[in-house]
């Protein structure tokens, strides 16, 4: 998979696409704010490409304006990284893109053979006229060929999964109301891929109030899944009885608290 398959799978019109190559100097100069970051971007990225900015005029969906923020463009950006890069590195790069462009932005961060769809909302700045800040974490994927790890019933599983999740970025299919709408149901579309992950069925969300159940759902079984694999290897260490006992004991209880969890999903 690259990024011209998502790109595909959105199902642009013609009017919308740019495909013109940005210059790293501009992310340099816009969204570096300290020595390591302008470090990271000179080592770390090989190319951007602004594939498509979606306006009213290109794409037919209504610009967005209220108290909090102003959806006048959607970019569409593919960046495509160079050497080892750390996990970290990479949520690093992923919000220095976003902060640096003024409108939201569809990212796409290609680090063969990974290929991370990243999304973040953005929103006037409290205390600074005329500046954008982003609006929440970064709701971010990475996406992947099931050939390469999986095998069997898991593969066929994993494959459709994706395959329902490359179907439903479609523009057609996203919200029409306004570019806000349009943007936030790309960020649908990924929160339903995490779920699906657990759950083996991809399902987008129907209404704000469903998105925000799962959005806490998923946040939760994060922590729960990380609480509980640093609890076991603690539990593979302990030699005494009684604390194995009381570990086995809290396991248990997170693990149940994860089923419930997913259960919301």
């Amino acid at each position: 998979m690259n990024w011209s398959d998502i790109v595909s799978a959105l199902c642009l019109p013609d009017s919308a696409r740019v495909g013109q190559r940005v210059p790293k100097k501009l992310l340099l100069e816009n969204g570096a704010p300290t020595a390591s970051d302008k470090r990271l971007i000179n080592e770390a990225i090989e190319d951007i490409q602004w594939l498509a900015a979606l306006k009213p005029n290109t794409v037919g969906v209504l610009d967005y304006c209220d108290m909090q923020r102003e959806y006048l463009e959607v970019a569409v950006l593919a960046v495509t990284l160079r050497g080892d890069i750390k996990p970290a590195s990479l949520s690093r790069l992923a919000e220095l893109v976003h902060r640096a462009v003024p409108y939201p932005v569809l990212l796409l961060l290609v680090d063969e053979p990974t290929l991370i769809l990243s999304l973040a909302h953005k929103r006037w700045a409290q205390n600074e006229a005329d500046k954008v800040v982003l609006d929440g974490d970064l709701v971010s994927a990475a996406l992947f060929q099931t050939a390469d790890g999986t095998s069997g019933a898991d593969a066929k599983e994993a494959s459709g999964i994706e395959r329902d999740f490359m179907q439903s970025l479609a523009i057609t299919r996203q919200p029409q109301a306004s570019l806000h709408a349009l943007y936030e149901g790309w960020i649908v579309c990924v929160q339903a891929l995490h779920a699906a992950r657990r759950t083996g069925i991809y399902q987008t969300t129907a209404t704000p109030e469903q998105t925000a159940a799962r959005r806490q759902a998923l946040i939760d079984c994060q922590r729960l899944e990380g609480e509980i694999s640093r609890l076991r290897a603690e539990a593979t260490k302990e030699k005494q009885l009684a604390h194995q006992v009381e570990l086995n004991l809290t396991l248990k209880r997170l693990q149940a608290e994860l089923a419930a969890a997913q259960q919301q999903l």
